[in-house]
């Protein structure tokens, strides 16, 4: 079975350093209340907002902010991707259609999950669960193929 799109099996491992590192660094930042800066530097930012009524507001500017918080984001999209999208060591048709499903299930998971969370939570505790619904179609993938797998190998056995 060719695809074109998966990356060699060797990759995993640095997705999995990525993806547990990032999502350690960021559960950090969210329960340090968002206060847990270590890493500072000077950003490009597309639109800066002063504050809300003020003419103040630029478009292109650069600022000097912590990235604790975006460097784990990159690390837990990156890892992810790179752990979903690795060839297994055996790829075969049905790798493939264990992927294949892992993923529509995921989407469809997520949505379901997002859409009760738009009916039943509000304020800062729905843009809570949108800052984590970044990663949640990647995690559902993650985590229902890789079960898939290994469920398939304990009935091989």
């Amino acid at each position: 079975m060719k695809t074109n799109y998966l990356l060699p099996h060797k990759y995993k491992t640095l997705g999995w350093i990525l993806f547990i590192g990032g999502i350690i660094s960021g559960f950090t930042v969210v329960f340090s209340g968002y206060e847990y800066e270590p890493i500072r530097a000077k950003v490009l930012s597309i639109f800066h907002e002063a504050y809300i009524g003020s003419d103040n507001n630029k478009l292109f500017k650069i600022i000097e902010t912590g990235i604790s918080g975006e460097l784990a984001s990159i690390a837990i999209i990156i890892g992810g991707l790179i752990i979903g999208f690795s060839k297994e060591k055996i790829e075969d048709e049905f790798i493939y259609k264990l992927r294949k499903d892992s993923l529509v299930w995921a989407i469809l998971f997520n949505y379901l999950i997002l859409t009760l969370a738009i009916i039943f939570i509000y304020n800062m505790t729905f843009f809570h669960v949108l800052v984590f619904n970044m990663f949640t179609p990647l995690l559902f993938f993650i985590f229902r193929f890789n079960f898939l797998k290994l469920k398939s190998r304990s009935h091989e056995e």
